[in-house]
């Protein structure tokens, strides 16, 4: 049997933001909550230990790179992911549909599914959703995603119609293939479904509804933050979240920077992921409360101060500005790993103080408050 259970306790006075909790098969997560991602079942440049004493619960991992690599046969002698990596927290597994995507010309989609070239050595494989959800039930993900066809911003709207069409037939598909596994025993798991429609406000509406419908107990918002403006991206979510049901837990794919997911949490959406947390600090940028702090700049040279007062992070309680600007301009990996470690500390204790807001009714003035300091330029 899987475990899953979703309850909402409070609900912000003034927006759509609410608190919160999730049950799933390995432990509760309290909502809205930001997902480190760990592509290959790693999140890049920390010990999952750490990832635990932060606070997450949840990290996020990717079906298409997991299948190319390790692999199946391999995952299966480990019994999933979970012991494989020594990860004993959950994990979501993105279906890799817009991995595929991003291949653009190795891949081509056709009702059945999605043909596709290896980025690794060039071998050909076929994704449909069956073999997706089959995929999944290997890896043992705690919340699998089903396949769906994700575009691009400014296609004409017969594609879009039609890819938002074909989701929607892969997605009674991936239910099918579900419930099979489920009467085998082999689905430890819970699939989520995913609304498309492209940048068209009555596809929108139309794919929100029809996957609100369907038999799954969660909803992502797919086809946001693939490269269209924010004021596209802002209006799109509010559109797309008035339509998707309230009773089941909502993710919006790909969103990781505060300004954005502010956005989400005023529209009620409680779980979202993204790679910039971790790619900036690798390329040596902090999140602060003033925007982004670029660890190359000369400025930093001789500063004695940690990165931001009072934050819990190791890199912020034992090192000094001037040594990750050393770390950093040296190229030397154990930069890129303490500001990887204060990136996530500071989303989760950014999710904490979010949470604090809507329980105490002043999300607005605390989104407010948080922008007009972050969206100055930082350092």
């Amino acid at each position: 049997m899987t475990r899953f259970d979703f309850s909402v306790f409070k609900k912000d006075k003034d927006t759509n933001a609410r608190l919160g909790t999730l049950t799933l098969p390995h432990g509760s997560v309290s909502t809205p909550m930001f997902m480190p991602v760990g592509t290959n079942a790693t999140v890049k440049g920390i010990y999952h230990e750490k990832i635990k004493e932060m606070g997450y619960n949840l990290i996020l991992a990717n079906t298409y790179h997991l299948y190319l690599r390790p692999g199946l046969e391999v995952l299966s002698s480990f019994d999933g992911v979970h012991n494989f990596s020594s990860w004993q927290g959950n994990v979501l597994t993105d279906s890799g549909g817009f991995q595929v995507f991003s291949l653009s010309g190795l891949r081509k989609v056709g009702k059945e599914g999605v043909k596709f070239q290896s980025h690794i050595d060039g071998s050909r494989h076929i994704f449909t959703p069956e073999k997706v959800v089959d995929i999944q039930s290997v890896i043992g993900s705690d919340i699998a995603m089903c396949l769906d066809v994700c575009t691009p911003p400014k296609i004409d709207y017969r594609n879009a119609k039609e890819a938002m069409e074909i989701t929607h037939s892969w997605a009674k598909r991936s239910i099918e293939e579900r419930n099979r596994l489920l009467d085998e025993g082999k689905f430890r798991g819970n699939l989520f479904g995913i609304c498309q429609g492209n940048f068209y406000e009555d596809l929108r509406k139309e794919s929100a509804e029809v996957i609100s419908e369907m038999d799954f107990p969660g909803i992502a918002i797919g086809g946001l933050s693939v490269g269209e403006e924010k004021s596209e991206f802002r209006h799109f979510l509010h559109h797309t979240a008035s339509y998707v049901t309230l009773e089941k837990p909502r993710y919006v794919m790909g969103i990781g920077s505060p300004d954005y997911i502010l956005e989400a949490v005023e529209n009620g959406i409680d779980l979202f992921d993204c790679v910039l947390a971790t790619r900036m600090a690798r390329n040596g940028a902090a999140f602060t409360d003033d925007g982004y702090m670029v660890m190359k700049k000369a400025k930093f040279k001789d500063d004695h101060r940690p990165l931001v007062e009072n934050c819990r992070c190791s890199c912020c309680q034992r090192y000094s500005r001037a040594y990750v600007h050393h770390l950093v301009k040296c190229n030397e990996m154990l930069g890129g790993m303490l500001l990887t470690e204060h990136n996530l500390t500071y989303l989760f204790d950014l999710m904490e103080r979010v949470k604090s807001a809507i329980r105490e009714d002043r999300f607005t003035q605390f989104k407010r408050d948080y922008l007009d300091r972050f969206d100055k330029k930082g350092e």
